[in-house]
C-alpha cells in the first residue's frame, strides 16, 4: 500500500506543468520571434550603426537605426 502512495505522488509531482527549463525556452523563442519581427539579428555585439532592441538569451538583439537626411 505505501508503494501505491509513493507512485501516485511521484505521478502527481511530474505531471504538474512544463519544467523551468521548458518555460525558459519557450521565453527565449519568444524574444528571438520579437528580434526578427522588427527586422533584428541576434549577435553578440551590435555595431555603432545599431541599436540594442532587447536580449535574444544573452547575446543582444541588434536592429539597425534608420537612416535621417541631415536638414540643410
Amino acid at each position: 500500500m505505501k508503494i501505491i502512495y509513493i507512485f501516485l505522488t511521484f505521478l502527481i509531482t511530474v505531471s504538474c506543468g512544463p519544467s523551468v527549463s521548458e518555460k525558459k525556452r519557450r521565453e527565449i523563442e519568444e524574444r528571438k520571434r520579437e528580434c526578427y519581427l522588427v527586422n533584428g539579428v541576434c549577435k553578440t555585439e551590435c555595431n555603432t550603426w545599431e541599436y540594442v532592441y532587447n536580449y535574444c538569451n544573452v547575446e543582444p538583439c541588434c536592429v539597425i537605426r534608420e537612416y535621417q537626411k541631415p536638414v540643410m
